[in-house]
């Protein structure tokens, strides 16, 4: 039995890492965040001001 919940919790941390390198390779800066490909790494969960000012003027 403490052989399968470890079994579990190296799977879960395995495919944590595995996810965090391929986002890094793709190019991510911030990892989870919904803005991840044009924030500019400052990772505050806001876009850009230049793609706040691009959404104003449309």
């Amino acid at each position: 039995m403490d052989y399968v919940i470890l079994g579990i919790i190296v799977l879960a941390v395995c495919l944590a890492i595995y996810y965090i390198v391929k986002s890094k390779k793709n190019g991510k800066k911030c990892i989870g965040c919904p803005y991840s490909d044009g924030c500019g790494g400052s990772c505050s969960g806001k876009p850009k001001a230049s793609d706040k000012e691009k959404a104003k003027n449309k």
